[in-house]
């Protein structure tokens, strides 16, 4: 699994994809550094809030969907998929080692916006105390409502040939995100809002599902999703 793991890294760190990993981080600083959205009475809560306007959105479920896509990108270009798959390696494990390849570098993401913050903080001399747990429970959560959607994307990555398609279509259902995480009935359910909702609930949003909800429709998501994928692969034809 290790090796597997080593391998997506080796080749993604030879594309050109790595470099989009800061762009929403310094997107998102950027607005952060020039905007004063004041929700909490606390500077570091309402730059945070800002940032996460720019970073949940909209880029956390494009680079979601931009990652799993960017995995299966050589061996659908190169004919890798025949190449690996008749190999002495288990599918599974190799479906996973994707998957968690996919699941850290959204994880690096997180801790850039955060290096962001503390960026931010400093060049402005902010003077509240740092609010350690806020922070990163809603980085933490950040990133879990991204597992449905990478789970997803993958499974989708896997099973089309074009690198285009899949981003296209994450691209297509990433933009009525706001729309759609202002529902109470539909959000927690739709995988592209999750990031969102889950790095805002609970801040005076007026959103009123409970925590437990969301992280539950995450939870079940991730497991269907994941099967769904690993199923698939296992029966993907060379």
């Amino acid at each position: 699994m290790i090796t597997l793991m080593y391998t997506e890294w080796i080749k993604l760190k030879k594309s050109k994809v790595l470099q989009i990993l800061y762009i929403s981080p310094i997107l998102a600083t950027i607005a952060g550094y020039f905007t004063e959205f004041t929700v909490a009475g606390n500077e570091w809560i309402d730059t945070f809030f800002t940032m996460i306007l720019v970073h949940a959105v909209l880029f956390l479920p494009l680079l979601a969907g931009l990652f799993s896509a960017a995995v299966c990108r050589y061996e659908h270009a190169e004919g890798g998929w025949k190449q690996l798959l008749t190999l002495p390696v288990n599918r599974t494990q190799v479906y996973s080692a994707k998957l968690i390849v996919v699941c850290v570098f959204i994880a690096l993401t997180q801790i850039l916006l955060l290096a962001g913050l503390f960026l931010i903080g400093i060049l402005h001399g902010y003077t509240d105390p740092f609010p350690v747990r806020e922070v990163l429970i809603r980085l933490l959560m950040g990133w879990l409502g991204t597992l449905p959607l990478i789970s997803l994307q993958l499974w989708v990555s896997t099973a089309w040939s074009s690198f285009a398609a899949p981003v296209a279509l994450n691209v297509i259902l990433t933009l009525p995100n706001m729309l759609i995480a202002n529902s109470d009935k539909y959000g927690p359910w739709y995988p592209w809002a999750q990031p969102f909702l889950g790095m805002i609930i609970d801040s005076g949003s007026g959103i009123t599902f409970s925590i437990e909800t969301l992280i539950f429709v995450i939870i079940g998501g991730f497991v269907i999703f994941t099967i769904g994928g690993i199923s698939y692969f296992r029966q993907k034809a060379v």
